[in-house]
């Protein structure tokens, strides 16, 4: 409904006039403020003068208050008239758009199509009554059953089970597109915003902001709508979503105060006035302009806004809709392509399945050419019998049915089950992480997880609690390790330190009393201003009343925090016309600067370099040993006139009387020891990245057990870092890069960059085998680059930044680094039920190929039929992909090492188990096939002609080849060698349900099946005997446990699916390479045998031509020169790619014409 009425009234109000708008109360139209937007800088500013007067002319228009924001009463009207903040979202894929994408898969269309030819075929009677004898064997046994009408069947019977995998397929694709959208509304939700309504600060979900609302904007925001700026402090903005210029854009509401949805606040805070929301927003008209998605335009818009900006073209995404967050992720996709290639596992499987295509092509392709040649040398050579023009539809039906019998073989040979395994193994884990506290925004990053070698953690927050406490303090030259009482302290002191508190930290920023009884106070806001807000109430004193005395717009000029400055300042003009800076920042940064201290009386001494180094030594060190985090609070007078130059920031921020020193404390999260312990053991190293001073950070990650006294590790600072891995030209190299990261356990005092080279550095390094996968955590929107560079990035859900959460695969929606864990595990589960599910199906391809290709070649038709095979294809495609692919994970996971990029898919284990209950399910089969109507007592069903009814022979082989896939499905639970595969069956209930499912299903096919399914029914002991033989699959799975991999020495290189063991310089090369070059490796290797042939022949002649002329000495000579010729040409063929065949005789040649001559 919103939808509708939001773009149906951005129609209307597109020609709406003034006055129209006037009726709905407001003094300016949506067209008005549509036009206003689209100016920048002096030219708005000019716009707004002459139209509205000044910014408080243009908040009464929109019947608004600069200050206390909306009254809250006329929402609705606001919406209809300037529109909802949301963009209507693409309409979803209907279910029949999705049946016909299912329609498109080739081997279905060839299986449509021959099912669609044996059902015509079938209603045909050849002429001349009974003269079906001199067809010959085609149609022997057809008519006398009386079954030839029911020849239809089995057409009917393809088709529909065609139609059964289709819709499975669609459901399955709707159901996934669904839970993104829920995935989708979800993040949508998550996003919220603070706004001034009715002079209270509340926060509001994005979607419920309209025009006139005064919003509050501060570093590390998303904008969600546009706006003008009423009130700004050092606001620096990043356009480049929009504009593609990467440059931060200032802000100021006398300058340039346009704020566009979409971009990001990189420094600063202020307020702005909304003024257009959603569809009339300037995303939002790009947005509609790609219009709910002309695909070719978004491409090149997105393609420009790349091409203009790479690095910072961050996502156009202010307003998290549907659509948004498909083009986010088609941009991210394109963004990333260098990044993360392809998900490694889907890699490794598109290449698996390519290559069992293909087999399965071949061996269609052979069983159709085996079984057409030997009906037409069976009928037409053997028995001689002439083509009758008559009989050719009836042979047409037996080339059909060799022709299904072969597409058939194809069907089951290839995996499609593979990418639905992916999709419901990783749609699976999504919605569980969801309840761990991992909000996954890309599916792949979960499956990375479980690969990761390294994960890079920020310490506040994640590892501390992120509630901070002043714990001790240096104030008039005592050192207190508890907080003073105030009496303890001067007057003066403790004014300046209340003052400066007070007003030299952001406004948003609170203490509010405990929600609970007994409860602790509310922290809101940046969380370290806090903690010194902490103090104050400490020290019996309150902020508020001196925040209001002197409100924000008041605030003459405020230097925000930055990762450059690490200090935060304001100025305020004092009433006598002079100025009073507040400063507060890291204490060594900020001690740096000062040249005066308070002493005891609380006025102001000299404080010499010497007693800075001392006061480092006594108080800053200790502090910091604690693991508390050191603050230095200060401040600046200065003159009325002349007035300093603010802009000229290093004069300012400088001579400053420093007038105490806070530490803060942040405890360590009481579960991150043990969760650190389980990484370590998992093989992950866990490395500390943290803007804090280097003893704190040590503190901090020894009481994590990030490090341990004694151990071999660095602690470095990001200057020491820079000095280690950088040349004299101030590069980074790797080789120096290479020499600090495998140590690297803590970097404090780190900039941005310095974890994003940290990244790069150790994804890049060629040190270990394995390439490392790095996982990083981050929460500012500095923090952007190295969460987009990691493999997979997390960002903090409560105290990130929109950025960095635009920038991460995966939000911690609790900030906590255990969640972190659990994404690790349900990464590894992932790989795990890929690996159960890809054990079971290659050992149910493997044999239903070789029973169907045998089969075909020796009796003439397959002993599973196609509807049969499409039965056993849903069983272990669809069936058993969710079944193993809904695995839950298990501690045991975190027990082993990362697998890691290169390790195959198919380890030994798996390729002993696959191989093992191929031989035992063959066995059984051929044995059933070749003696089963012995053992039985039955008619025996090979050889049957066209039409013939269903025998009992064949339906048993069909029952105990299902069975042995049931009871086999329950092996491939544990593909790591364990022999209790009953463990942990019945925590999951979607794999008990279908293992018991199918097996219904199965009765009611062979008991009621019929001629669809080529059924006939058993009586229970033959029931017995097949359930019996299908059990024997796990006594049998018992034996090949026991069977030691070592003795299997061929297992090793088999799961790497590519020869990669016959060339030992090849590990490395490029994967996408891999089967060209192998292909022309062979070329090569068949070279170099063609050239050795020739050699050899050569070196023949030679001997021939010496025996004839009796001289041995020469003929000795002649042939040496001819074996070094052939060892050049070996090496001559190795190197280049392919050696004219005259190089490689030319050295012989001459010889053995010039011996004859010489000897004459």
């Amino acid at each position: 409904m919103g939808d509708l009425t939001n773009s149906g009234y951005y129609a209307k109000n597109q020609g709406n006039d003034v006055s129209s708008n006037h009726e709905g109360g407001f003094g300016v139209s949506v067209m008005e403020l549509r036009d206003l937007m689209e100016l920048r800088g002096s030219e708005a500013v000019v716009k707004i003068q002459e139209d509205y007067g000044d910014m408080d002319g243009l908040c009464q228009r929109l019947k608004t208050s600069p200050t206390e924001g909306l009254t809250g009463d006329d929402l609705d009207k606001r919406k209809e008239v300037y529109g909802e903040n949301l963009i209507p979202p693409k309409k979803p894929k209907t279910f029949l758009q999705l049946v016909w994408e299912a329609l498109q898969d080739v081997t279905l269309i060839i299986l449509e199509v021959a099912a669609l030819i044996s059902l015509g075929l079938s209603f045909y009677q050849p002429p001349g009554g009974d003269n079906g004898e001199s067809c010959g064997t085609a149609a022997a046994g057809a008519e006398d059953e009386g079954e030839a009408e029911a020849g239809w069947i089995e057409g009917a019977a393809i088709l529909l089970s065609v139609v059964c995998v289709v819709l499975v397929t669609a459901f399955n694709d709707w159901s996934k597109e669904k839970q993104f959208r829920g995935l989708q509304s979800r993040i949508e939700q998550e996003q919220k915003f603070q706004v001034v309504r009715g002079a209270q600060v509340i926060q509001l979900p994005v979607a419920d902001i309209v025009v006139g609302d005064i919003a509050q904007i501060k570093y590390g925001d998303l904008l969600p709508a546009d706006g003008v700026l009423i009130q700004g402090n050092d606001l620096k903005i990043d356009e480049s979503s929009l504009t593609g210029e990467s440059d931060h854009v200032k802000k100021d509401a006398d300058k340039d105060p346009m704020l566009l949805s979409g971009t990001h606040v990189m420094e600063g805070s202020g307020r702005m006035l909304v003024t257009a929301v959603g569809v009339n927003s300037q995303t939002g008209i790009i947005f509609t302009l790609l219009g709910a998605g002309e695909p070719v335009e978004e491409e090149k818009k997105e393609k420009k806004v790349k091409k203009q900006d790479g690095a910072a073209a961050m996502e156009m995404q202010p307003l998290k809709s549907a659509e948004g967050g498909e083009i986010e992720e088609k941009e991210k996709k394109k963004a990333n392509v260098s990044k993360k290639e392809k998900s490694v596992l889907q890699g490794k499987l598109t290449k698996l399945a390519v290559q069992i295509g293909k087999a399965g092509l071949v061996m269609s392709a052979i069983t159709v050419i085996i079984l057409v040649l030997y009906f037409a040398v069976d009928n037409f050579v053997l028995q001689k019998r002439p083509w009758l023009t008559e009989c050719t539809p009836i042979y047409v039906q037996y080339f059909v049915k060799f022709f299904i019998i072969g597409v058939t073989v194809l069907v089951v040979a290839v995996p499609e089950g593979l990418p639905l395994a992916v999709t419901i193994s990783l749609a699976y884990s999504v919605k569980k992480m969801m309840k761990d506290n991992n909000l996954v925004r890309h599916l792949d990053a979960c499956e990375t997880m479980g690969n990761a070698t390294a994960i890079c953690s920020d310490k506040t927050g994640t590892l501390t609690t992120n509630r901070m406490t002043a714990v001790a303090c240096y104030v008039g030259d005592v050192h207190y390790k508890e907080i003073p009482d105030p009496g303890a302290l001067t007057a003066k002191s403790l004014d300046i330190l209340v003052n400066a508190i007070s007003l030299n930290s952001a406004y948003t920023t609170k203490i509010l009393p405990a929600t609970k009884e007994g409860g602790l106070p509310m922290q809101v806001g940046n969380k370290t201003e806090c903690g010194l807000l902490g103090l104050v109430l400490d020290l019996k004193r309150d902020y508020q009343p001196i925040r209001n005395q002197i409100p924000e717009e008041k605030l003459y000029k405020v230097y925000t925090f930055n990762s450059t400055r690490k200090s935060m300042s304001t100025v305020i003009k004092l009433s006598d016309g002079s100025f009073r800076m507040y400063s507060k920042g890291a204490s060594e940064i900020v001690l740096k600067k000062c040249t005066k201290i308070l002493n005891q009386e609380g006025e102001p001494r000299v404080f010499r370099p010497r007693d800075k180094d001392e006061m480092v030594k006594k108080v800053i060190e200790p502090m910091a040993c604690d693991g508390l985090r050191t603050i230095c609070v200060a401040y600046r007078d200065f003159p009325a006139d002349p007035e300093p130059l603010w802009d000229n920031e290093n004069d300012i921020l400088n001579e400053l009387t420093a007038v105490c020193v806070v530490g803060i404390e942040d405890p360590v999260r009481p579960e991150v020891p043990d969760a650190i312990i389980r990484c370590q053991r998992a093989g992950i190293t866990v490395r500390m990245v943290t803007g804090d001073n280097i003893n704190t950070a040590r503190a901090i990650a020894i009481k994590c057990g990030i490090i341990h006294p004694g151990e071999d590790f660095l602690c470095i600072d990001g200057k020491e870092f820079n000095r280690r891995i950088r040349n004299e030209k101030g590069e980074v190299e790797q080789e120096r890069m290479d020499k600090v990261w495998p140590k690297l356990r803590v970097l404090a005092r780190s900039s941005p960059t310095d974890k994003h080279t940290l990244v790069k550095g150790i994804i890049d390094s060629c040190l270990t085998d394995q390439r490392q996968v790095v996982a990083v955590t981050g929460d500012g929107t500095n923090d952007g680059p190295a969460l987009k560079k990691a493999d997979v990035g997390f960002a903090m859900g409560i105290a990130g930044t929109d950025v960095a959460k635009e920038a991460s695969d995966i939000i911690l929606t609790d900030d906590n680094f255990s969640s972190i864990v659990k994404a690790v595990m349900w990464g590894r589960n992932v790989y795990d039920s890929i690996s159960k599910f890809l054990q079971f199906q290659l050992t149910v391809n493997v044999v239903a190929v070789i029973v169907a290709f045998t089969g075909a070649c020796i009796t003439q038709d397959s002993p599973l039929k196609a509807v049969q095979m499409l039965w056993v294809n849903l069983i272990m495609d669809t069936f058993a992909s969710l079944a193993l692919a809904t695995e839950p994970p298990t501690e045991a996971l975190l027990k082993r090492k990362p697998y890691g990029r290169n390790k195959p898919l198919i380890s030994s284990t798996m390729t002993k188990n696959i191989l093992g209950h191929g031989i035992y399910q063959l066995v059984i089969i051929f044995s059933l096939l070749f003696v089963g109507e012995q053992i039985f007592d039955i008619d025996s069903g090979r050889h049957a002609p066209l039409h013939s009814p269903p025998s009992e022979h064949y339906t048993i082989i069909f029952n105990t080849f299902v069975l042995m896939q049931l009871f086999n499905e329950i092996n491939a639970r544990k593909i790591h060698g364990e022999r209790n595969v009953f463990d942990g069956i019945f925590r999951n209930p979607i794999f008990c349900s279908i293992v018991f499912g199918t097996f219904a299903i199965q009765i009611v096919i062979v008991q009621f099946g019929g001629k669809p399914f080529s059924c006939t029914p058993l009586d229970l002991e033959k029931w017995g005997w097949c359930t019996f033989l299908g059990l024997g699959e796990l006594v049998w799975g018992q034996v090949i446990a026991t069977i030691p991999n070592s003795k299997l020495r061929f297992l090793r290189g088999a799961g790497q699916l590519t020869k990669k063991n016959e060339m030992p310089g090849d590990e490395d090369m490029n994967e996408d390479n891999e089967e060209i070059d192998h292909a022309e490796r062979e070329l090569r290797r068949g070279q170099v045998l063609w050239f050795r042939g020739l050699n050899r022949i050569q070196t023949q002649i030679d001997v021939v031509n010496t025996f004839k002329s009796g001289s041995s000495y020469q003929g000795q000579l002649r042939r040496q020169s001819s074996t070094t010729s052939q060892n050049q040409d070996v090496t001559n063929v190795s190197s280049p790619s392919h050696v004219s065949l005259s190089n490689a005789l030319s050295p012989t040649s001459p010889t053995s014409t010039a011996s004859p001559a010489g000897q004459c």
